[in-house]
């Protein structure tokens, strides 16, 4: 019932707007003070016995390749917030969080493709895991192309709704694509039945950067979402004036008509 009144009461954007005022700065304060202990941490992890100190991009890798998935998995609640609730920010903090998670994605490729040269000799593989990620990234630049292009805001968001949903297929694809195909990738080694297989050493600093990457992007996300609240509705008032602009000069053609007529009668 209390999750039901939240969420009712955020649907207004005035009150969503106040409340992210009030929680955004000490979001961004715990956000820089975890990186910063996650970054000296993964300084302070030791070397890898096979991979030497080249294991240390999987800090900044592995968070940005969980947070590639996971904004899509945000964005497909959003979809159906769209679609079934019809709640009034569905469509916001689903176009506020396609950028934030193409950036991710982007991040975990480039990441990804400098800690396969070393360890595969080749930056690139078309292989299961590799190709779905790029996928994904594709999905995300499509869905940002989709809300330019339409300029009905209701179509829009319908449209990208539908593909969101439609495009959550290739998420458990991603995320299983090691386990299904004999790929390059190696099986997953944190997130697996009977628990984790890295050494604590490097276990803590990766948990503590997963954390930090994970406020950073509810931090991006609700900075961007009071953007766009704002930017629709500097877009309203514009509109407003540009059809207050209109009637008035139609009213003025009209008098100008009706005296011209006048005019001619009198004649």
């Amino acid at each position: 019932m209390k999750l039901t009144e939240t969420l009712t009461d955020l649907a207004n954007p005035t009150r969503f707007l106040a409340l992210t005022a009030r929680i955004l700065p000490w979001l961004a304060g715990v956000t820089a003070v975890l990186l910063a202990i996650g970054i000296y941490q993964s300084a302070m992890a030791p070397d890898d016995y096979q991979q030497g100190a080249t294991v240390k991009i999987m800090f900044i890798h592995v968070p940005n390749a969980w947070l590639s998935m996971f904004v899509w998995g945000v964005m497909s609640v959003a979809a159906l917030g769209t679609l079934v609730w019809r709640h009034p920010l569905a469509d916001v903090a689903a176009k506020a969080a396609a950028p934030i998670g193409a950036a991710f994605t982007f991040l975990a490729l480039v990441t990804g493709s400098l800690w396969g040269r070393p360890m595969w000799g080749t930056y690139w593989e078309w292989d299961a895991r590799l190709t779905s990620v790029l996928i994904l990234f594709l999905m995300y630049l499509g869905l940002m192309a989709l809300w330019r292009a339409v300029e009905d805001p209701s179509r829009a968001a319908r449209a990208a709704a539908v593909l969101t949903l439609v495009g959550a297929i290739n998420i458990p694809i991603i995320k299983f694509s090691v386990d299904w195909w004999n790929t390059l990738h190696q099986p997953a080694s944190v997130l697996r039945m009977g628990g984790s297989t890295l050494d604590k050493a490097f276990l803590w600093p990766l948990l503590v950067m997963a954390i930090a990457f994970s406020l950073l992007f509810i931090t991006l996300h609700l900075a961007a979402m009071r953007n766009e609240i704002l930017r629709r509705r500097v877009r309203s008032l514009q509109m407003m004036q540009a059809n207050r602009i209109a009637f008035s000069s139609d009213v003025g053609t009209g008098s100008r008509e009706e005296s011209a007529s006048k005019s001619i009668g009198a004649a």
